[in-house]
């Protein structure tokens, strides 16, 4: 596929056959997507390959908590651990919720997860004064993150960012053997998906990007 198609159709596959995504497979997927920029090109980033069953399964249970808070926002009308907006459901809410199962049985039925690390002795923070959440150190992590999913798709495989388990980053990364300065940015399954769909829904661009202002008028052609 040309790469304009492979970026209009890598969608978040959480639904897999059980078919083997083969080493050699896997190998060249990283061997491509490690050319995404980081910050400085310091190339903090970290991936474990997870095909245990039993560390698989730990994973899921670690991101559990976080799911049953996704789930009860949700349900609540929420944006699910929003900073802007905190929520207004209760701890005992949560805790008696049933989370979402889509969340994380993918972390069971993938034929691999992936886990995302990068190494924030050597990412540039340039809004950590600022009175919000940091996001400028995603910079040196997702790009590769993305283009792992990219080449993932163009092989004929599918995976999906997901971000629950970060909330529990100090056993993860005590269940991984990875020190306390890898921050965990994303777990991924990946294998094959049950079905590859070909059109996604997106904003147009005249949604997306405005001309001089951010209230500027939309960008059309």
């Amino acid at each position: 596929m040309e790469l304009n198609d492979v970026m209009r159709m890598t969608f978040s596959a959480r639904e897999f056959t059980g078919e083997s995504l083969p080493d050699d497979v896997l190998f060249d997927i990283l061997d491509n997507a490690r050319f995404a920029p980081s910050g400085g090109n310091r190339q903090g980033n970290r991936v474990v390959i997870v095909r245990d069953a039993e560390t698989r399964e730990a994973l899921a249970q670690l991101a559990a908590p976080a799911a049953k808070r996704y789930t009860a926002q949700v349900k609540n009308g929420e944006s699910p651990w929003n900073t802007i907006n905190p929520t207004k459901v209760s701890d005992a809410e949560i805790a008696s919720t049933e989370p979402a199962h889509h969340l994380t049985d993918s972390f069971r039925k993938a034929d691999v997860v992936l886990v995302f690390m990068v190494d924030l002795s050597v990412v540039a923070s340039m809004d950590q004064f600022l009175d919000r959440i940091g996001v400028i150190s995603g910079g040196s992590i997702y790009p590769f993150v993305w283009n792992v999913l990219l080449c993932a798709r163009q092989a004929g495989f599918g995976g999906t960012i997901t971000t629950l388990a970060a909330a529990m980053e100090p056993e993860v990364q005590k269940l991984l053997g990875a020190p306390s300065n890898y921050a965990v940015a994303a777990v991924v399954p990946m294998g094959k998906p049950v079905k590859m769909l070909t059109k996604l829904r997106r904003n147009p661009v005249d949604q997306i990007a405005t001309v001089g202002r951010f209230d500027g008028p939309g960008f059309k052609l």
